[in-house]
């Protein structure tokens, strides 16, 4: 391969045919393991604040939202087309008209071509899957699943509310539907430090029919249950250097099918959130790092398969 990885930038401007950037909305929703309906308290990592731009605030519009988006963006590259990207919370939580709606207003903003949807496996009955199948035929659409971990006891032990069989299943039905399909794991949640673990997590997400996948780092997060738990009990946390964790990653891109296209390795909360301080690097930097050491390892994505 030319790359030693399939990248998301390259995957992305070949799906789209065009340039396309990312625009995150907040939709005001919320999430069915925060409001009892799964459970109270959401995942004990959470914290919404980590991942939402200055402008994903609810009082505001979709509309509005995206065209200050396209602003930000548009100064740089004024032919940029964009995908509005439904990040916090789960947004498919909701009967499917009012869901649709929203989907629709944000197709309508000038310069918007596609959906980015992200949701929890649990949270995607058939019927609104037709719908975003009749969607997906007349625009980009992917839906991202948030999956943190292939292991029940894991899933369990963060309050994930879900188990993996879950996830296999929502998976499978969006991407039987045509739907693009990505996900979302954390590296060095508790309990994930076992020798097999990479391996297993890997061949378990290659096997299913994803299209994208997302890796992120454990980042203790203030104001969380996870912090907590760190304060009281370090001993059961092991939060990776950067460079063991560029290895954890070398080893997972090893164990995973050459298909499978890798958006991004880390996280980058803002550092007055964290908990316990981060590494310092900016996400172009970390790619660096890790393109070097996979050279220097001469390692490359599905050699182990």
């Amino acid at each position: 391969m030319q790359d030693r990885y399939r990248k998301f930038g390259d995957w992305l401007t070949d799906w789209a045919g065009e340039k396309v950037q990312k625009i995150s909305v907040n939709a005001g929703f919320t999430c069915p393991n925060r409001d009892g309906r799964v459970g109270t308290g959401g995942c004990t990592y959470c914290n919404n604040q980590t991942f939402n731009p200055a402008y994903c605030a609810t009082e505001r519009t979709i509309t509005e939202q995206l065209e200050e988006g396209k602003a930000f963006f548009g100064r740089k590259y004024p032919q940029m087309r964009y995908l509005a990207y439904f990040q916090a919370y789960t947004n498919t939580y909701g009967d499917t008209a009012s869901l649709m709606a929203k989907y629709e207003e944000a197709l309508r903003v000038d310069g918007v071509v596609g959906l980015v949807i992200g949701t929890r496996p649990d949270c995607m009955p058939d019927g609104l899957l037709d719908e975003l199948a009749d969607l997906n035929r007349r625009c980009l659409l992917l839906v991202e699943y948030g999956i943190e971990s292939t292991d029940d006891g894991i899933l369990r032990s963060v309050n994930r509310g879900h188990d993996f069989a879950c996830v296999r299943d929502a998976v499978e039905r969006t991407a039987g539907r045509g739907i693009a399909v990505g996900g979302h794991i954390i590296l060095g949640l508790p309990g994930s430090d076992r020798p097999d673990y990479v391996e297993t997590e890997a061949r378990r997400l290659s096997a299913l029919p994803l299209t994208t996948l997302k890796i992120h780092q454990l980042q203790l997060i203030r104001h969380t249950r996870m912090a907590e738990e760190y304060r009281q009990h370090p001993e059961r946390f092991r939060l990776y250097g950067v460079d063991e964790y560029i290895d954890l990653v070398i080893d997972f891109l090893e164990y995973s099918r050459e298909s499978l296209v890798f958006e991004r390795f880390v996280s980058q909360s803002p550092p007055e959130l964290l908990a316990v301080p981060g590494w310092g690097l900016k996400n172009h930097e970390f790619t660096a790092k890790l393109q070097k050491r996979m050279a220097e390892r001469d390692a490359w994505q599905g050699r182990r398969l």
